[in-house]
């Protein structure tokens, strides 16, 4: 054995200066750049996937009202289409659109009523955003995950309604308050306000 090899029995002496270690940890507490460039490929993923999506609904300009309106319930901001879009365009800040998007398309499903377009479109939903492979999947729990895989076997326009209110009231709990808070919301406030003061 040469000197400069080491047997395997031989204890390294300890070390303050390990450049590699955090590397080998799975957390977010290091700022080495493997976990940035995690980070930066996890990101780009998600937003290639996005980019795809077409941009919003197509709706009439909300009046003061109806903007303020938004601010009294979260039903009335999802039952609005200029709503849905704003609170969509809050979403995206926070890399969670896909919970918009998965309720839109189980509203777009409800209405379906043809059997071979309901199939394809519920294996869309579930590609697209409950399984764990793609970059766009919702946070559901295990129950509500077995019973959408049941359902699947016979897919029908209702096969993701518990899935849909889970999300739903995630968005409500969750979102919503710090929606209400955005520089987003704030400031087309101000802007519809305005403009009914000019007019």
């Amino acid at each position: 054995m040469s000197r400069h090899e080491t047997s395997p029995t031989t204890v390294q002496p300890a070390s303050n200066h390990r450049p590699n270690a955090c590397c080998f940890c799975w957390c977010c507490c290091c700022s080495c750049s493997w976990n940035e460039d995690r980070e930066r490929a996890w990101r780009a993923s998600r937003e290639t996937k996005l980019e795809t999506i077409p941009n919003c609904e197509a709706c009439a300009k909300p009046s003061p009202e109806e903007v303020r309106g938004w601010a009294q319930s979260f039903d009335k901001l999802m039952k609005s289409p200029a709503g849905r879009n704003v609170f969509r365009e809050f979403l995206r800040t926070e890399y969670s659109e896909e919970n918009m998007l998965f309720w839109l398309a189980c509203e777009e499903l409800k209405n379906e009523c043809n059997k071979h377009t309901i199939d394809e479109k519920a294996r869309m939903i579930y590609e697209d955003y409950i399984s764990i492979l793609s970059p766009k999947e919702v946070s559901l729990d295990s129950r509500v995950r077995e019973v959408i895989n049941r359902k699947m076997q016979e897919p029908s326009s209702h096969t993701f309604d518990d899935a849909q209110l889970q999300i739903y009231t995630l968005m409500h709990r969750d979102s919503y308050p710090r929606f209400l808070n955005s520089a987003i919301y704030k400031s087309l406030l101000q802007s519809v306000s305005r403009s009914s003061s000019e007019s």
